[in-house]
């Protein structure tokens, strides 16, 4: 198969030593047809002593970017590779090998973006998570008249054209804000339901007083900020 109809899993991973041993076993144990690269975002534990000696694909960032810089990484590697698809998937254990095929599906039914929505069709059991979910997806149906289910969702698929875009001309990680703009820019956004864990090991850094800020600067940045945003070419 050519590498501009596979699908490019890309595993940013930033202090992962309790996980990404086992994330990456299942996904190749499960996916045996999909390539990966596991993007080490400068950890200071043994994340990337782990990838060399299991001789994992790797691409191996010296100093910590951030979540933004450390996709987009990945992103480059997928676009001057040639890859048609490239899938945002977590080093942390949460996101499972088995929709990954499902998102390809829908990629080629003619959609830009599949995300895993964890709340589609749902309407009961509502969580915290869930509820500042539906705010954002509120905000992008405010200003695009689409509607995404679950915007926050890490697992994300995108076709060709999308990896050109992060690659090349958006500074900007796959957060829901680029999603709404690229929605304003004509991308097509299909969801798939999905289930996804909690983490196999360590802590996230997403703790409640961080997930407050950061639904609000996500909220003020759809509404307002994305109105002024530019592409860099």
């Amino acid at each position: 198969m050519k590498r501009q109809d596979r699908v490019l899993a890309v595993i940013p991973a930033f202090n992962e030593e309790a996980n990404i041993e086992q994330v990456v076993e299942e996904l190749t144990k499960r996916c045996p047809d999909l390539d990966y690269v596991v993007v080490n975002d400068g950890s200071t534990d043994r994340t990337e002593q782990i990838c060399r000696d299991r001789g994992y694909s790797l691409l191996n960032l010296p100093v910590n970017l951030g979540l933004a810089g450390c996709f987009q990484a990945g992103m480059k590697y997928a676009w001057y590779k040639g890859y048609g698809c490239a899938v945002q998937f977590d080093g942390d254990g949460q996101h499972r090998p088995e929709y990954i095929l499902p998102m390809k599906q829908k990629i080629e039914e003619g959609y830009d973006i599949v995300i895993g929505s964890r709340f589609l069709n749902k309407s009961k059991n509502f969580s915290m998570r869930m509820i500042g979910s539906r705010l954002l997806a509120g905000a992008i149906w405010l200003t695009t008249g689409v509607q995404v289910a679950d915007p926050t969702s890490g697992m994300r698929m995108f076709n060709r054209r999308m990896i050109g875009e992060f690659a090349c001309n958006l500074n900007y990680g796959p957060e829901p804000d680029t999603i709404s703009y690229l929605l304003k820019q004509g991308a097509k956004v299909a969801e798939i339901p999905v289930v996804i864990g909690e983490r196999w090991g360590g802590e996230s850094y997403l703790k409640p007083t961080v997930a407050c800020g950061y639904m609000v600067r996500m909220l003020l940045s759809i509404l307002l900020i994305q109105n002024f945003r530019k592409r860099i070419s």
